[in-house]
């Protein structure tokens, strides 16, 4: 398998991500790894262009996927995803560092009976901040990798695309992009490919 990442970070404790909104004019592009650096665990590791690790979820064999938590790369919570319970439909909430009082976002599944790229609606459910609007909607293919994250007016916020060849050899689904756009939140874009994961439940397509 190719290398996923250029390094690993340096041995020195990172700060902690307080603020994770992208800046300047050019977007922000990280590697997503759809696995844990943890031995008998799954989640994500996430690491930065530079090859630094970035964000991390770690879900231990005996833990609950009903309640995932995004951290930073020293371990501090950032966004806590969790279902929602006693309703009919798929729903999550996305709530601030390690769960706080109200959600910040409530994110629920298309119907799949309406005829619709559409895969999740995120609505907010308390005050964000930060650059963030009231509604996203995330569209696309998940299993392809190649999903959209638009806002309330049909801003590209964020992507999710496959990793592109690297020295002739290829990636699984296993290994993606997100491309966080300009002022967007990353760390939330994070949390919305966790979410859009556990709705779909499905595996990476062959192929582009």
């Amino acid at each position: 398998m190719p290398r996923i990442h250029p390094h690993y970070a340096t041995s020195e404790s990172p700060a902690p991500l307080t603020s994770i909104i992208t800046a300047g004019d050019e977007p922000a592009a990280f590697t997503v790894w759809r696995k844990s650096l943890l031995l008998n665990c799954s989640g994500f590791t996430v690491y930065n262009a530079e090859g630094n690790l970035f964000f991390r979820v770690e879900n231990y064999p005996s833990s609950s996927l009903n309640k995932i938590v995004l951290m930073d790369p020293i371990g501090i919570p950032l966004f806590t995803v969790r279902r929602k319970r006693f309703t009919l439909m798929d729903q999550w909430e996305i709530y601030k560092g390690s769960e706080s009082e109200k959600p910040c976002f409530s994110a629920r599944k298309h119907f799949p009976f309406l005829r619709s790229e559409s895969l999740a609606h995120l609505t907010a459910g308390g005050v964000s901040g930060g650059g963030i609007k009231s509604k996203y909607d995330v569209e696309g293919s998940f299993s392809k990798r190649s999903c959209v994250v638009y806002d309330e007016r049909r801003v590209k916020a964020a992507e999710i695309r496959r990793k592109e060849v690297v020295c002739n050899k290829t990636f699984n689904g296993d290994v993606f992009r997100l491309i966080v756009q300009p002022g967007f939140d990353a760390a939330l874009a994070m949390a919305i490919v966790i979410v859009v994961e556990q709705m779909t439940g499905l595996p990476a397509s062959p192929g582009g």
